[in-house]
């Protein structure tokens, strides 16, 4: 129980990476706001599961993209559990296209839901941690973020601007007792990755020195540890969850 008495807000939580790290962290004894856009029944459903197993949790919707519905979510916590100790910023959504061929809304829709969504729940957390003088702040990008992928250029785009964004909070807000840093998953066998063709998964696991997928599970432990004491010397960092598949 290494955050007992810890509340968390997980955006995108009704997802498969999301749900996972919502469950982790009750596991681990936090209260758990469950953010979603347009899945309110997979909310439900995942706050009945934290609450069966003995876990608290509250779900609220919104789209992050609108400065005021992102405030609204962060406020949730406080307003639910009387406090804010861990952002986990997880929604995101991708529109796939080659440049040349890449629409104006598709290239905002992705960067909105990816980049503009977290910084507007920072800005909000924010407000809570540097009067406590305490807080975790967790943004989940990718590996797309760091070597790029034909394309994604508007989710390559967004995944790199919250790895500027995670160290850029990191230098402003260290001296606070605030850690902001970020989980760059590989390929996670859920999500976006469910309906690949069988080719492309060959691929990319013939990148992957540990010869496999990851999961769900991979990621939430990653998340878990950041948010944890465990973890109150490490910030500004990109801890990636890729078995190996992109070494610096």
């Amino acid at each position: 129980m290494r955050l007992r008495d810890r509340v968390a807000v997980v955006t995108g939580a009704s997802g498969g990476i999301g749900r996972r790290i919502a469950t982790a962290l009750a596991q681990e004894g936090a209260a758990v706001v469950a953010h979603y856009w347009r899945s309110a029944d997979a909310a439900r459903a995942l706050v009945a599961e934290i609450e069966a197993a003995g876990g608290r949790a509250h779900a609220v919707g919104g789209d992050l993209a609108n400065p005021e519905e992102a405030s609204a979510v962060v406020a949730a916590a406080a307003a639910t559990f009387g406090q804010l100790d861990i952002l986990v910023n997880n929604a995101g959504l991708a529109r796939d296209g080659l440049v040349l061929r890449m629409s104006d809304d598709a290239w905002r829709a992705v960067l909105d839901a990816n980049l503009s969504g977290a910084f507007f729940c920072i800005r909000a957390a924010l407000r809570d941690f540097l009067r406590q003088r305490r807080g975790r702040i967790i943004n989940i990008t990718s590996t797309a973020g760091q070597v790029g992928n034909a394309g994604q250029a508007n989710y390559v785009a967004a995944k790199a601007g919250l790895i500027g964004l995670t160290r850029a909070v990191a230098r402003e807000v260290g001296s606070r007792g605030i850690t902001v840093n970020a989980v760059a998953p590989g390929f996670i066998d859920a999500g976006m990755t469910g309906g690949l063709p069988e080719e492309i998964v060959a691929r990319y696991m013939a990148q992957i020195p540990l010869g496999r997928a990851g999961s769900p599970e991979d990621v939430a432990a990653a998340v878990v540890f950041l948010a944890s004491e465990e973890a109150a010397y490490i910030t500004g960092q990109v801890l990636n969850v890729d078995g190996g598949m992109v070494m610096h």
